[in-house]
């Protein structure tokens, strides 16, 4: 077991939980709302979260593990013109800041499905609840997933407790938290992610075994095949554009946000956020799909 990177991992989990604990103090604070306010409070930061953490936490709903690792994964088994999720998140960002973000966050809701149940009643909102409930569950467990597989990559542990650690440290500080908890922690983890990937594309590059990327470009590029390839290949791209506006997590930092204005502004520049995060893992793809 890698001891300097076991005590690098206690460490950043201590500082997350401690970030988090940090942050719920203010959801404590507000211990004296009503129903109503406390219900926004724990799940809306009490419509309180600024451009800066806003930024933070809206670009972070998407650049998690499974986004960087599926990112480099994708790069190095079909190249770039494989690699859709960044590009296809984004213009769903940015489709979500032009169409939705700025109504839904004027209106007041608590959740995206709210004008649905307003509009059509409370078994609609119900039933439109089950897959909205699906989608979260799946992509939670794609993050735990890339997490413990990380985890097991880097320190030798075993998957199953390195998911079940992280998940535990999670649901207290959400719990304890609220929003607030989880928007701050994004802001630490989206730091160290940054430094972290930028830290191992050199490392890779001068390894050994890596070849010269810019001398490979046509295969790192990739290519997207025949008539079917590219049928197949837009239909994921749809996919990924407007499989991810109707995602409780987005619109919760949509609703989170101080104003309406905001919330579409978050959106836009969390977008470019995702480009931006995308390059050291395709860098990372780039660089495997050239090692001997």
């Amino acid at each position: 077991m890698d001891v300097i990177g076991l005590v690098a991992i206690i460490f950043f989990y201590v500082l997350i939980l401690m970030v988090g604990l940090w942050a719920g103090r203010k959801t404590k604070h507000s211990s004296d709302c009503q129903e109503g306010e406390k219900t926004d409070e724990v799940m809306l930061a009490g419509r309180n979260i600024g451009v800066v953490v806003g930024i933070f936490t809206m670009t972070a709903t998407w650049v998690g593990g499974a986004y960087i690792n599926g990112t480099a994964e994708a790069l190095y088994n079909g190249g770039l013109l494989g690699c859709q999720a960044p590009f296809g998140y984004s213009i769903s960002l940015v489709m979500g800041g032009l169409l939705f973000a700025e109504k839904m966050r004027a209106q007041g809701y608590v959740t995206m499905l709210d004008p649905f149940q307003n509009k059509y009643g409370e078994r609609v909102g119900g039933l439109l609840f089950l897959p909205a409930l699906l989608g979260e569950v799946f992509w939670s467990a794609a993050i735990l997933a890339a997490l413990g597989a990380t985890l097991s990559v880097i320190l030798g542990i075993a998957i199953t407790p390195s998911v079940v650690i992280s998940a535990l440290i999670a649901i207290f500080y959400t719990f304890t938290g609220g929003l607030y908890a989880v928007a701050y922690t994004d802001v630490v983890q989206l730091f160290c992610i940054f430094i972290g990937l930028w830290v191992c594309v050199p490392a890779a590059l001068l390894s050994e075994a890596s070849g010269d990327i810019s001398r490979n470009a046509e295969d790192w590029v990739g290519s997207i095949g025949g008539f079917r390839e590219t049928v197949l290949w837009w239909d994921y791209m749809l996919l990924l554009i407007f499989g991810g506006i109707p995602w409780q997590v987005y619109f919760q930092r949509v609703l989170s946000s101080r104003t309406a204005s905001g919330a579409k502004m978050l959106s836009f520049v969390a977008a470019l956020g995702c480009l931006i995060m995308a390059i050291p893992p395709v860098l990372i793809g780039a660089i495997a799909r050239n090692t001997s």
